[in-house]
């Protein structure tokens, strides 16, 4: 089959092409890909990090692929049109997390899909931070589709609400497998400067506010001392409102704020020095971070809100707990560590991995998308 992947890769940065570089990878195995990237993925003054490109001392995966769509300059629609035409290709695929890509994706996905079938992969339908254009948007790129892939329940409930005789499958999230082997925890200990005897809490990526890091902190601020928590990302916006929870904690000595983007290179170190990774967020859909976290082999406890509870067996590769508030997060954490004693945690988190590999995920794209 010949597919064209539009989307974001190389070099711009973050979870988005993480995925799409990894999806990418696994379906060229078996079929014809060409990659059609941003040109401009956000405008400058519309993107809250620092940077959306990836920096030189950062190893990635650089897939090769052309620069064409501009995601505010409406020529370059057509532009990119005319591009993926001129390949040829039987199956366009892209990805869709927000509706501010629903005019550019949208327009290109129209010009193809009388001629190629259109399979979306859908992070979101509607994105955390509501705006009062995201239904009409979204309805607009929705119906350019030929078909859907949802990772979650929330995100199929989601596109139903929006197209009740939509074609689609759900397929969970595959597990990031690029950042590399762990690290021994003594040797990834030593390097983050975190004592070998602490119960250690990770907290992992971009903090945005539907993330919950607050709510963490206030339930750190309960816990024992010989429990340590390291933030690890990049802040979406300001960070103050975190600084002062910090600052303010009663276990701050504890507490080991890497506030940055963290490389690729870097991962491991964090991610192999915890016990546990927690996900205290106020909504979801699903996470990335869960299966950073199992590749790792390490544990996650998360809020039971959007589709984190279908990525995480409770009891058995992690624990739910069952609202976003930090009495809940507390308890939660320590039932952990009360657990672990007779639950083997990493042996049930190993037997998700078959199930969560992108060759996995391509194939079942790719047959779905035979069928339409």
């Amino acid at each position: 089959m010949r597919i064209a992947y539009l989307s974001t890769f190389y070099p711009f940065r973050g979870g988005i092409a993480q995925f799409n570089a990894s999806l990418y990878r696994a379906l060229e195995k078996k079929h014809q890909v060409s990659a059609f990237n941003f040109s401009r993925q956000y405008p400058g003054l519309l993107f809250p990090g620092k940077t959306q490109y990836v920096q030189d001392s950062e190893r990635v995966d650089a897939i090769p692929g052309e620069q064409v769509l501009d995601t505010i300059n409406p020529l370059t629609y057509f532009t990119t049109a005319r591009r993926i035409k001129k390949f040829d290709p039987d199956l366009l695929v892209m990805k869709y997390w927000m509706s501010y890509f629903a005019p550019s994706l949208g327009y290109v996905a129209s010009q193809l899909k009388k001629r190629a079938r259109v399979v979306t992969v859908l992070d979101n339908v509607i994105p955390h931070e509501k705006r009062f254009f995201d239904k009409p948007l979204t309805r607009y790129f929705l119906r350019q589709n030929t078909g859907f892939v949802t990772m979650s329940r929330s995100v199929e409930g989601d596109l139903l609400q929006f197209q009740p005789q939509a074609n689609y499958i759900m397929k969970s999230h595959p597990l990031y497998d690029h950042f590399g082997a762990p690290v021994p925890r003594p040797r990834a200990r030593e390097a983050l400067g975190i004592p070998h005897d602490r119960k250690v809490l990770l907290f992992f990526g971009f903090i945005r506010d539907y993330k919950g890091l607050d709510i963490l902190l206030r339930a750190f601020s309960m816990m024992e001392k010989d429990y340590h928590l390291v933030i690890a990302g990049e802040p979406y916006g300001s960070f103050e409102k975190y600084r002062q929870l910090i600052d303010n904690n009663r276990n701050r000595e504890n507490i080991d704020p890497y506030i940055e983007y963290i490389s690729n290179d870097r991962v491991p170190h964090f991610f192999s020095a915890a016990d546990l990774c927690v996900l205290p967020y106020k909504s979801a859909t699903q996470s990335g971070i869960t299966n950073i976290s199992y590749h790792f082999n390490l544990p996650v406890v998360a809020t039971d809100v959007g589709g984190l509870r279908e990525t995480i067996r409770d009891g058995e590769t992690g624990l739910i707990v069952d609202r976003p508030e930090a009495e809940a997060v507390s308890a939660g954490i320590r039932r952990f560590f009360e657990l672990r004693e007779q639950v083997d945690f990493l042996q049930n988190i190993e037997g998700l991995k078959k199930d969560l590999s992108w060759d996995a995920f391509a194939d079942a794209l790719t047959e779905f998308a035979e069928r339409l």
